[in-house]
Parts: structure tokens; sequence; C-alpha cells
């Protein structure tokens, strides 16, 4: 069986910041994000898990990834994924 690579983006809880990210396992990477193991997001946890993505390879995740943080992806995002009320 082959090893999936997920690219996910969460949710702050306290000001709705969003977190883009890529790991191999889902909701261990959620657990850590909601109990102050990553620097970039224990500061606003609580985090809700609002979309993900699973890939077969790890260079496509990295790559998806990567436009997600992009200014184009952080747009795709808005329009596609978040929606959030004018």
């Amino acid at each position: 069986m082959e090893k999936k690579f997920y690219v996910y983006i969460i949710q702050s809880e306290v000001d709705r910041s969003i977190y883009i990210g890529m790991t191999k396992n889902l909701t261990h990477r959620i657990y850590e994000h909601n109990n102050g193991f990553s620097r970039f997001t224990k500061s606003k946890a609580p985090w809700k898990l609002i979309w993900y993505c699973a890939f077969d390879n790890e260079k496509n995740a990295i790559l998806f990834e990567k436009y997600l943080k992009t200014g184009s992806g952080r747009a795709f995002i808005r329009k596609k994924i978040i929606s959030r009320p004018p």
C-alpha cells in the first residue's frame, strides 16, 4: 500500500486566520497544531480542518502546497474553498 501525502488547510477558531501545510499523517498533524507542537500555530489554537487533498506522491503534494501559499493560490482558496460573507 502506497503512502499518501496530504495538503491541508486549517483555520484558527481565534481569529479565522488560515495555515497551509503538508503531512503524511493528517490526524496526528492536526493534533500537533492544537496542542502547541508547532511554533507557527500554537498562539492561535484551537484550529479546525477546513480542507485537505490526498496525493500519491510527495513531489506533487509539495508543489501544490507551494502553489497554495502564493498570491494566486490564496485567491483560489478564498474563491473556491473558504466562503466568507462580504
